[in-house]
């Protein structure tokens, strides 16, 4: 069974005020803490072991999750004493991580059901030490199509996807090769992840907005909006 890593130890400052007293991770989406919903999309898509990287607030997350038997998984945690980063995260879980064939890592504040399983067949064979979940680019703003050779506004556009431009979805599978890069202190993304790339051992996985949902609640519009979504979608795991 594959298991899975949460990296939920951050302190959350764009979602200040709330996140002084609140992990971000326990901040409500549609009713439920946004990692509650990452536990159920797990659990819905077979994946019962979780290992939580905790550090802000760390009890208040811990108590709300416990065992992680009311939720039909087996959750253990790892604390960090201090901010560690996403690399640091999983560098300070390597000896775990280490003993399995291959892992996913989520980021804490992504709520999605894209199906994790491509991502872990991509990476099946040892070819690759990390593929990377990649949704196409949203715009936050809306969009004018303007003639071109005038100044007539033809159509408005209200928050359009944006085609041929991908974005990382925060969401990976990986082998233990990748631990090896792995900062003892820092962000995977500006250290491990372009090294791998370098030589060639990190893939992608697209996945359409079109057919998924995926969100990164980053800030409050986030929580709104998001919430407002899910509800009208009448769940995310069905």
């Amino acid at each position: 069974m594959t298991l899975a890593v949460i990296l939920a130890g951050g302190y959350g400052k764009r979602l200040r005020p709330l996140t002084q007293t609140t992990p971000k991770p326990l901040l409500k989406v549609a009713g439920k803490p946004i990692i509650v919903h990452q536990i159920s999309w797990l659990k819905h898509n077979g994946i019962d072991e979780i290992v939580v990287t905790v550090g802000w607030l760390k009890e208040k997350i811990i108590a709300e999750l416990g065992s992680g038997s009311r939720y039909g998984v087996t959750i253990v945690y790892a604390v960090e004493e201090e901010p560690l980063g996403t690399g640091g995260a999983l560098y300070n879980v390597r000896e775990l991580l280490s003993k399995r064939e291959q892992f996913l890592v989520v980021n804490g504040d992504i709520i999605t059901n894209l199906d994790p399983i491509p991502l872990l067949e991509k990476i099946a064979g040892g070819r690759h030490a990390v593929s990377i979940a990649a949704v196409e680019l949203k715009s936050t703003y809306g969009v004018l199509d303007i003639d071109k050779d005038g100044d007539l506004v033809l159509s408005f556009r209200e928050k359009p996807i944006i085609p041929d431009y991908w974005i990382n979805a925060g969401i990976y599978a990986m082998t233990p090769e990748a631990l090896r890069y792995m900062p003892q202190k820092g962000d995977m993304e500006k250290t491990a992840l372009p090294k791998l790339a370098q030589q060639g051992k990190v893939v992608a996985v697209r996945y359409s907005l079109r057919k998924v949902y995926w969100r990164s609640i980053d800030s409050h519009k986030d929580l709104e909006e998001a919430s407002r979504e899910i509800e009208e979608m009448g769940g995310l795991v069905k």
